[in-house]
């Protein structure tokens, strides 16, 4: 089995959900077998269940990740290259490529574009493999931002790369010695800066759309569970694995 599909499925058996859905078969098996045991299944489950999904916990675990840089404002020197880490997408006849973005990376492409108003100077360069699409993820982030009025020939693809190790590895020898800014979401961002750090790159931060956003006012209403914040601790949990396995690689 490939390397990638296997690490992707290991993860995804450890996401919250998984956890979740696996305690509550155990607990339906063992209902009549092992009550205690089913209920101790059940009991974990929603307990996993409330925690994953209640606001100020999810909050506090993903700041963690995303309060580590600024947003970018502008370099005090021209800017070499702008690199955007790839994303998802999906290839559907008749929409635009910035329809067909998820939402993740058409946040870290439209952010590369701002910063792009800012140094146009600067060469854009778009990363990614396709994913089993028809379209490489740098390919489709090309196009959209070209559909954003970035000029095609300011836009540089790596097509190859399956993951943030790999666009580290590809991008750097390209980019060496000169003035960057690295762009992903700003949960990723620490990963992102420790791969090309590692690999010689000292590029600039440029965080895009955090999750976590606060305006100083709480509402009651925030200390009730949300299906949303499931999905933002499914995310910080993916992100912090993905920091301990890179930890134990050096």
């Amino acid at each position: 089995m490939d390397l990638f599909l296997l690490k992707k499925i290991i993860s995804l058996m450890i996401m919250p959900l998984s956890i979740i859905i696996l305690l509550l078969i155990i607990a339906i098996i063992f209902y009549r077998l092992k009550p205690k045991l089913s209920f101790w299944a059940l009991f974990s489950a929603t307990t996993f269940l409330f925690l994953s999904t209640f606001p100020p916990l999810s909050d506090n675990i993903m700041a963690s990740l995303e309060d580590n840089y600024p947003a970018f404002t502008r370099s005090n020197k021209p800017v070499d290259y702008i690199i955007i880490l790839g994303g998802v997408h999906t290839s559907v006849q008749g929409l635009p490529a910035t329809s067909e973005l998820k939402s993740s990376s058409l946040e870290r492409l439209v952010e590369a574009v701002r910063i792009y108003r800012l140094h146009p100077e600067a060469q854009i360069i778009t990363s990614g493999f396709s994913g089993g699409d028809v379209s490489s993820n740098a390919e489709k982030v090309k196009q959209a931002a070209i559909l954003l009025g970035v000029p095609k020939n300011k836009i540089l693809t790596e097509n190859f790369p399956q993951d943030t190790e790999e666009e580290a590895q590809l991008i750097a020898p390209r980019v060496l010695n000169k003035n960057v800014v690295l762009v992903t979401s700003a949960n990723h961002l620490p990963r992102a800066m420790a791969y090309f750090q590692r690999y010689g790159v000292n590029a600039i931060p440029a965080p895009a759309s955090p999750w976590v956003k606060s305006n100083g006012l709480t509402p009651w209403s925030y200390y009730l569970p949300h299906a949303k914040k499931l999905q933002q601790t499914t995310t910080a949990w993916y992100e912090t694995l993905g920091r301990i396995v890179q930890w134990f690689k050096g």
